[in-house]
């Protein structure tokens, strides 16, 4: 009777600690929220002119999140192709908002996580050791400026923004024969870099804080360069990939565009 006692009280025990263990579980889980267990990498889709201040504010972003996140810079309207044929990218920045606004129409980004992260300008630039006085856009027309680059207009909102401020000068038709069409804004830059130009249309974000030489194009020659974010529905991480589109947006990130020359949302632009 007594052994019976004892392997009676011992089941009991046994599921007693049983149960305590599971219900330990589940709070475990249940507080985390939807938090991950394991660092995740993000990978950033974003126009070329993003391509030195996303770096910095990724760095910044891994160091208080312990994430990783990785970039694929590139032409707006390439990147937003790859989206298109579905992609696994977890954020979507593009020079042009007109593109993420597009993906929106066709149901390929999160509509509520569309916004605006900042507005790009152009710029006028040549190498330090250029020798070309440019002192605005009709000085490309000189005649020892033989070769021109913009990013190319089919794909390239930078490109279409210097086609723009061309036709506003009034000079669009006849520097055809001078003009190199690079990828993307960066490529574009890269052709006077090597000398393979005398002067790119660059974008003012990879101009400042870098060698070389530029002058700001007038921003009433071309429409806005209105640059949106938004996740798309192919992402992998959305959770963490709203965290880091907010942190760009947020008291780290803001001070890092306006250090690229970027107008940011809220804030009047400076000439």
């Amino acid at each position: 009777m007594i052994k019976k006692r004892r392997w009676f009280w011992g089941l009991v025990l046994v599921g007693l600690l049983t149960t305590c263990s599971v219900a330990t579980v589940e709070r475990s889980s249940s507080s985390s929220g939807t938090s991950t267990a394991e660092p995740i990498t993000l990978t950033v889709s974003a126009a070329a002119d993003l391509n030195y201040v996303f770096p910095e504010i990724g760095k910044l972003w891994e160091q208080e999140t312990g994430h990783r996140v990785t970039f694929n810079l590139g032409s707006t309207g390439q990147l937003a192709q790859q989206i298109e044929r579905g992609a696994p990218v977890d954020l979507f920045a593009a020079a042009n908002k007109k593109f993420v606004e597009d993906l929106d129409e066709k149901g390929l980004v999160h509509s509520d996580t569309k916004e605006l992260y900042g507005v790009g300008r152009l710029t006028l630039w040549q190498p330090e050791e250029g020798t070309h006085e440019i002192q605005d856009i009709n000085d490309l027309m000189k005649p020892e400026i033989k070769r021109v680059a913009i990013a190319n207009p089919d794909h390239a909102p930078y490109g279409v923004a210097a086609r723009e401020a061309l036709q506003s000068a009034g000079i669009w038709e006849d520097i055809q024969p001078k003009l190199i069409l690079g990828e993307n804004i960066k490529q574009t830059q890269q052709y006077a870099q090597t000398g393979n130009v005398d002067v790119a249309i660059a974008a003012l974000s990879i101009s400042v804080e870098k060698p070389g030489k530029w002058v700001l194009v007038p921003e009433e020659l071309h429409n806005p360069l209105e640059q949106m974010l938004a996740v798309p529905q192919s992402a992998l991480h959305p959770e963490e990939a709203k965290q880091f589109a907010a942190f760009i947006n947020g008291e780290k990130g803001r001070p890092l565009m306006r250090k690229y020359g970027f107008v940011l949302p809220g804030e009047e632009p400076v000439s």
